[in-house]
């Protein structure tokens, strides 16, 4: 018995090394995925943890993080004053992260490996020429200019519900199964931090949780929340997201929720149009108090950027996004460009999407 229990310290590290090898087994068992994991067993999750999670007013994910980053510098506390010796804590920080990475896939991190978007929502995938794809452009600016509104402030509680709402109806068209659990947004704890790297909002997979910066302006807000939503839906893709929250906030009764979801869409759209010889034609297009609008957005977080975390959380999302089956890395965030306009394109998902109750 003793010889077992010497190295039952491993068991936690070995599973891990097992759960790597599911991804790489998973990654080209699409259809799998999308079928058990997503379909079936990740909204038990999703509803479960949500849940115990609404309970607490604060970021449980944020606690978590920091109980990570400490336990290093608390191990070598008690190293020095003797109480631990450096194996016994070597074993247990190795323990420690291999839960943290089981627990990540487990909880969520395996709906990366479930089918894409337009296999999911059974939209056409096609490759619009140039032409179709400025005259979109063209008539999408001509419609956010009319959608223009007056962004002084919002009511959180009001948006967050309205958002909801627009989730649930469009669920059927969305296929997933309402509600899923529960998406109260939490403030980032540290979101003065997180600003210095540009980062609006995350989704806390260990707890389930949906976070929006403290220092976003009221005109992000939606896109923000909506966007976060989505991933506590089940989806990874930062396009799909981006795609999710877009036609949820389009569908929205609210004009400043609609307003928030196209304003920031029609960047992604205008870097896709960068170089093309309508380029300037488009930006001329788009009305002074729109560009006011994306202006102020702008200074407002270089103000708060710093360039070298910037660029260092930037490149660790787009490790961490590469290593989980996005191949694009960060480039895949302007990936909605291409949904919009399989979406836009596509009749016969209009019709299903047009059926949906509004």
């Amino acid at each position: 018995m003793k010889q077992n229990s010497k190295y039952n310290w491993l068991i936690l590290p070995a599973f891990s090394a097992l759960v790597f090898v599911l991804t790489l087994f998973l990654r080209q068992r699409a259809e799998f995925v999308e079928k058990w994991y997503a379909q079936k067993v990740y909204p038990l999750i999703a509803s479960l943890l949500s849940n115990i999670s609404a309970i607490f007013p604060f970021s449980l994910d944020d606690l978590f993080y920091v109980f990570l980053l400490l336990i290093p510098f608390i191990l070598l506390v008690l190293i020095f004053t003797k109480r631990l010796k450096w194996k016994a804590a070597g074993k247990f920080l190795i323990n420690l992260l291999a839960s943290s990475y089981i627990l990540f896939y487990l909880l969520w991190g395996f709906n990366y490996f479930r089918s894409p978007l337009q296999d999911r929502l059974g939209i056409t995938d096609r490759e619009p020429n140039t032409e179709e794809f400025v005259q979109f452009i063209y008539q999408y600016v001509a419609e956010l200019n009319q959608l223009h509104c007056d962004f002084d402030s919002i009511d959180k509680a009001e948006t967050a519900r309205l958002i909801e709402e627009s989730y649930q109806q469009l669920a059927p068209v969305l296929h997933f199964d309402y509600p899923m659990g529960k998406r109260n947004d939490k403030k980032i704890t540290f979101s003065n931090f997180y600003s210095k790297s540009g980062i609006t909002g995350y989704f806390g997979p260990f707890f389930n949780e949906v976070h929006v910066n403290k220092m976003v302006l009221p005109i992000e807000y939606p896109f923000v929340l909506a966007h976060e939503k989505a991933h506590q839906l089940g989806v990874t893709s930062e396009a799909e997201a981006n795609f999710y929250s877009w036609l949820v906030c389009s569908n929205s009764s609210s004009k400043q929720i609609r307003y928030s979801a196209n304003v920031f869409i029609l960047l992604h759209f205008m870097r896709q149009a960068y170089g093309l010889e309508e380029y300037k034609s488009l930006v001329e297009q788009i009305s002074p108090e729109v560009k006011a609008d994306i202006r102020i957005v702008r200074e407002h977080w270089n103000k708060l950027r710093n360039a070298t975390m910037d660029k260092t959380a930037s490149k660790i999302n787009d490790a961490y996004l590469k290593h989980n089956n996005i191949k694009s890395g960060i480039k895949d965030y302007t990936g909605v460009v291409d949904h919009v306009m399989n979406f836009s394109l596509d009749s016969a998902f209009q019709q299903r999407y047009h059926l949906a109750p509004h």
